[in-house]
């Protein structure tokens, strides 16, 4: 029986601001490598034992997905947008009863899309260790034998040690401990870091729902039911959606249920889930410092520091166990013991409403990119990237008037009745209330400097008449 990855991918973690934000959170981003931790996830469960994954997003992100995994060359499963997010009791519970449909004792491995887990085929057969204990009925956790009193993930106390490599009966979980409890649970040898990875049939989770969470079956079910096709994608009904809990499955399930195994992984793994655990992760050079991008560090010392601009510079000077992260238009810097701080950071933007806390300059959409270059009380400026094929929605703007200039690449251009070819050094007007459409005919990304101009310059100020990605009014639909 091959078994389904459940790929979650719906989270947006504040820790890891400013490269993770609402809009374009972690598992997107290349973090420790060229691909992103999305698509690592899903190359990880690519061999002969898994079949194609089901992906649980939100709608926001639903073509972020479905193109990160065609960049990988991997087949695509069915992919669930969640009305909204609900943690993960409400995604897991929808995607046991959406693969009933078809097969009640289909084994799930459901997963954060966001880990970090460089041994793939140490990965695969930890798995296999634990698929005798699912398809017998067990939820199987999997457990990461510490290296270290972390504070800052839950624990699994296990009855026995933690060297055995097959499933080892749980005995409790515990939440995230202070310094003092990590150190004494370390030494003790019996309890592993809890990883949030599980595997187990459709059938035993939802049963295990139906005993120790019964109130969330009517409205998920009723959810999944109710599922809208949207092209490739199926939507959740919303409306049954609305009515559940903000709940983790380890508070839901895990930590009442008495038939729970865990597997011991014993190779490395970490849920980068602050810029400590992802200076851990990084090459370090001979001070112990984590550099990416375009960076000096000059006497310094445990730094991480990391530039995620081509055109910024970040210099280090004399820092010890420094934390630097600098975007285009936001810098972290911080002590790296307070990496689990950042979000009380991103919570203080946030209360003064500056845009930095959730958004970038820049916003993916399903046909590319853009960014705003420059921005005034009645103007904007923006660089457009629109990738080969891609066809912007035919619609018109009730309060702004746009200038197209084509710098790389061949744009095709729809005002009102009229479809011409700009090509590069070419401009075209698009006056105000006029139907218009952009498209890129050619094979290579089509570039564009879009001059906005007028009283309200909002991306909610969008009437779509016509758009190849299904998409509803507003700013992404």
């Amino acid at each position: 029986m091959t078994i389904v990855p459940v790929l979650l991918a719906g989270g947006a973690g504040t820790r890891l601001w400013p490269l993770s934000r609402k809009s374009f959170p972690k598992q997107f981003s290349p973090l420790i490598s060229d691909e992103s931790l999305f698509q690592a996830s899903t190359r990880r469960v690519a061999g002969p034992s898994f079949a194609p994954p089901l992906v649980v997003t939100g709608a926001d992100f639903r073509f972020i997905v479905t193109e990160q995994i065609a960049e990988e060359g991997l087949p695509s499963g069915d992919v669930l947008i969640e009305p909204s997010p609900r943690s993960t009791a409400p995604a897991v519970l929808a995607a046991a009863l959406w693969l009933t449909r078809n097969d009640p004792d289909a084994l799930m491995l459901v997963a954060p899309s966001d880990h970090a887990i460089p041994d793939t085929a140490a990965f695969i057969a930890c798995v296999e260790a634990g698929r005798s204990a699912a398809e017998a009925g067990e939820l199987v956790t999997f457990g990461i034998k510490p290296t270290r009193a972390e504070t800052g993930y839950g624990y699994i106390e296990v009855s026995g040690q933690t060297d055995c490599l097959g499933p080892a009966p749980v005995k409790r979980f515990i939440e995230k401990p202070d310094a003092a409890s990590a150190a004494k649970m370390l030494a003790a040898g019996t309890f592993l870091w809890n990883a949030g990875i599980f595997l187990f049939s459709a059938r035993a989770i939802i049963s295990a729902f139906e005993q120790h969470a019964p109130a969330m079956i009517a409205p998920v079910r009723a959810s999944v039911e109710g599922a809208k096709a949207d092209l490739d994608f199926h939507r959740l009904d919303a409306s049954a959606w609305s009515d559940l809990p903000d709940i983790s499955i380890d508070h839901a399930i895990m930590e009442k249920a008495d038939n729970i195994t865990t597997v011991p992984f014993t190779a490395t793994w970490s849920d980068l889930g602050d810029w400590d655990a992802v200076a851990r992760e990084m090459t370090q050079d001979d001070g112990g410092n984590a550099l990416k991008g375009n960076v000096t560090a000059i006497d310094c010392q445990g730094s991480l520091l990391r530039s995620e601009d081509t055109g910024l510079e970040v210099v280090g000077l004399g820092l010890e166990n420094a934390l630097v992260v600098a975007t285009r238009d936001a810098v972290l810097v911080a002590d790296r013991s307070r990496a689990q701080d950042v979000k009380d950071a991103v919570a203080a933007l946030r209360a003064r409403e500056a845009p930095q806390a959730e958004s970038f300059p820049w916003d993916a959409r399903p046909w590319g990119r853009f960014e705003t270059l420059a921005l005034g009380p009645r103007f904007q400026v923006k660089r457009i990237v629109v990738k080969p094929g891609g066809i912007l929605s035919l619609q018109s703007h009730h309060h702004r008037s746009e200038h197209w200039i084509v710098v790389e690449g061949t744009a095709r251009v729809t005002i009102s009745d009229e479809v011409k070819l700009i090509s590069e050094n070419q401009s075209v007007y698009v006056p105000l209330g006029a139907v218009h459409r952009l498209e890129n005919p050619g094979k290579v990304p089509m570039v564009l400097i879009e001059v906005q101009t007028g009283a309200y310059l909002g991306e909610d100020d969008i009437l779509r008449y016509e758009d190849v990605y299904a998409r509803n009014q507003g700013a992404k639909g």
